[in-house]
């Protein structure tokens, strides 16, 4: 998950960074930290990766077109 695809997905949700940061368990400098393109430990942006999932988010992988978030149909699985 890049910088950008963090802010894009939250804002999709209508969350700020207070509620990322208490959906995926981890401090709101921990976001933000990850909004400005600082590095953190993997294990950490999986679990706040999982938290926007969960919440609906889909990430799509840079194809050619850039990197970016989707919402997911409603009723539709989140991939495991």
């Amino acid at each position: 998950m890049l910088a950008v695809q963090c802010r894009m997905a939250r804002a999709a949700v209508g969350w700020g960074v207070r509620e990322l940061a208490k959906a995926a368990g981890v401090s709101v400098d921990t976001v933000s930290r990850l909004e400005k393109g600082e590095s953190l430990l993997p294990r950490t942006v999986e679990v706040i990766q999982r938290a926007l999932e969960t919440a609906g988010v889909e990430f799509i992988a840079e194809n050619g077109g850039g990197a970016g978030v989707r919402l997911r149909k409603r009723g539709a699985e989140a991939p495991l």
